[in-house]
């Protein structure tokens, strides 16, 4: 790999415990990553009974901000029957994704998830820096990813850039991201 691009959430470094633990702790048992692995297949099951639900009201932008509810925030999201904001895409682009999870269900996406704290024991060895030419790209309204302070500590060659958009960088602004992501892989070619 010789070029990394990223957006919404920043690149975080390994640390000491397992980021699942650090998670619950300082986040509790309802925040999303842990729930998903300390309740395996509860989440899974709601989401697949619930898809177009979910998914429709999961992919917004401008959501006004409310009071925390009690329980896992995705779960209460796949069963709420109002969505809150303004979708981030077109129906027939969100039915796309909702035929896509359908079929496949979300199991294997919340995986990844559930994978953390075996990829935090494979890195145990593993340089936290990245040295490759990176992009980094933030939506500057974005309520879920805060900018990384310390980011150029662990990513050298950095280029950060903002777009006037929330989380869902791509599906808002995907001629902006396109352009972007474009004009930087020209220019890093150019300096080869």
């Amino acid at each position: 790999m010789n070029k990394v691009i990223n957006l919404s959430l920043p690149y975080q470094v390994r640390g000491e415990t397992p980021w699942i633990e650090v998670m619950e702790q300082f986040l509790g048992g309802d925040f999303y990553f842990v729930h998903f692995n300390r309740q395996p297949g509860v989440a899974d099951a709601v989401f697949d009974a619930n898809t177009s639900q979910f998914l429709r009201n999961l992919y917004r932008k401008n959501v006004p901000p409310a009071p925390p509810e009690p329980g896992m925030a995705f779960i209460n999201l796949a069963l709420a029957e109002a969505p809150l904001g303004e979708p981030v895409m077109s129906d027939s682009d969100l039915a796309v994704y909702i035929s896509g999870f359908e079929t496949s269900g979300f199991t294997g996406s919340i995986n990844w998830y559930r994978n953390l704290d075996r990829n935090w024991h494979q890195l145990a060895d593993v340089d936290p820096i990245i040295q490759q030419p990176a992009l980094m790209i933030y939506g500057d309204r974005d309520p879920f990813g805060p900018r990384s302070e310390a980011l150029t500590e662990f990513v050298p060659n950095v280029e950060v850039v903002g777009l006037d958009c929330g989380h869902w960088i791509q599906e808002e602004m995907p001629e902006e991201t396109n352009q972007l992501i474009s004009k930087w892989l020209e220019q890093q070619d150019a300096t080869v």
